[in-house]
């Protein structure tokens, strides 16, 4: 018979292991000697302490799962449990329970883990639908959708939560994000037939500017250009490529009716030059008839140069109105002679200026002989009221006998 501190082998071949609940058989061994007995059951013993060492260190290191980790522990401690092994099988067994009890602590850890993990979900999942329903209100288009898409995609990187919790909450998510496109779709179309409304309006007015790019009424065809212009702005936009077309259209008509206007101004605007020329010329001649010293003469001459003048032509209208009031002031000097000479000569008038200087000179005599009275009387008083009406009347006097002197008399 053999034996060692953990295990024997008695006269038959039976094997045994000494356990704290006393000797439990291992087996029969009839193969070899007892001490090859007890050899291949210490073997087995250590290959259960490494496996145990193994799931030891998968449990502390790796994310094996609880359950995982339970059945691994359940089937060794069945081969435990056997006894088909010699060593200290209770200490495998204290090893096995202090697993159990890691594991368990683990799986409360994970479960706490997981229920915060939830509840962290669950806000961010509300915020998400928050925000969500925001951006279902915005008019951002391009930005709101932009972000949108980016929420779908921080959804799906979040834990899921309880079906119905979840089910609410993605609910709300979808319906806010399908009331944004909506409402994006509507805006979109509604813009699109404004776009299409602007083109049919350009459209008209690109036919009327090419219509008109070939007239030569320049005035009023500039005029309608600028009204296109603002009909042009007023429309709205077409579509890009539309708009792009249409607009290259519309400024070529005009390009072409302004440049053969261009050239038609600029050609206008060398004769005017020339004309500005002639009529400083013009107006110097003019001017040499002031002062006026022969009124007959000079009407006559101006007369002449007048007639020249208009046969001239247009000048730089920035220069028309100095030149024309050189003339005009010639023309006025002129008039203001005629209308002396009218005076100095009309029958009429000389005799209306000399009838009211003889009654102002008769109404003088009057109040001087009033005054020599009142003050021969001692009638200081009257005396002086009627020397201040003699002042008054003498005055007007002055002015009817300087009038007459005008007529040559």
């Amino acid at each position: 018979m053999s034996s060692d501190p953990w295990g024997r082998v008695d006269e038959t071949g039976t094997v045994y292991v000494r356990t704290a609940e006393g000797e439990q058989v291992v087996g029969s061994w009839q193969a070899g000697s007892p001490e090859e007995a007890l050899a291949y059951f210490e073997r087995k013993y250590e290959g259960l302490v490494v496996e145990i060492g193994l799931l030891e260190k998968r449990v502390k290191t790796t994310d094996l799962s609880a359950k995982d980790a339970t059945t691994a522990i359940d089937h060794l401690r069945g081969q435990v449990d056997e006894h088909h092994a010699v060593g200290d099988l209770d200490a495998l067994r204290t090893r096995l329970d202090a697993l159990v009890a890691t594991v368990e602590a683990r799986r409360e850890e994970r479960k706490v883990q997981r229920a915060k993990q939830t509840d962290e979900a669950r806000h961010a999942k509300e915020a998400l639908v928050t925000e969500a329903e925001e951006l279902a209100q915005s008019d951002q288009w391009r930005s709101a959708g932009e972000r949108l898409r980016a929420l779908v995609d921080i959804w799906k990187g979040l834990p899921r939560l309880d079906r119905k919790s979840d089910d609410e909450l993605w609910h709300r998510f979808s319906h806010a994000r399908s009331a944004f496109s909506k409402r994006r779709k509507a805006h979109f179309a509604a813009l699109d037939a404004q776009r299409e409304e602007a083109r049919k309006a350009k459209e008209k007015l690109v036919a009327e500017a090419e219509a008109l790019s070939g007239s030569t009424d320049w005035g009023g065809t500039a005029a309608r250009y600028r009204e296109l212009m603002t009909d042009w702005k007023a429309a709205g936009r077409a579509q890009r490529e539309a708009e792009d077309e249409l607009w290259n259209r519309f400024r070529g008509a005009q390009d072409v009716f302004f440049a053969a206007r261009g050239e038609v101004f600029a050609e206008r605007d060398a004769e005017q030059t020339e004309n500005l020329k002639l009529k400083e010329e013009l107006a110097v001649e003019a001017e040499r008839l002031v002062p006026v010293t022969d009124l007959k003469t000079a009407r006559a001459a101006f007369r002449a140069l007048n007639e020249r003048w208009e046969a001239i032509g247009h000048v730089p209208r920035d220069a028309r109105p100095k030149v024309e009031a050189r003339m005009h002031a010639v023309e006025r000097a002129l008039q203001e002679s005629e209308e002396n000479e009218w005076r100095r000569t009309n029958p009429e008038a000389r005799a209306r200026a000399a009838g009211l200087t003889g009654q102002l000179q008769a109404a003088v005599d009057k109040l001087r002989k009033q005054i020599d009275t009142a003050r021969a009387a001692g009638n200081n008083a009257k005396a002086d009221k009627l020397g201040r009406e003699l002042e008054g009347r003498q005055a007007l006097l002055d002015q009817a006998l300087k009038g007459l002197q005008e007529f040559g008399g």
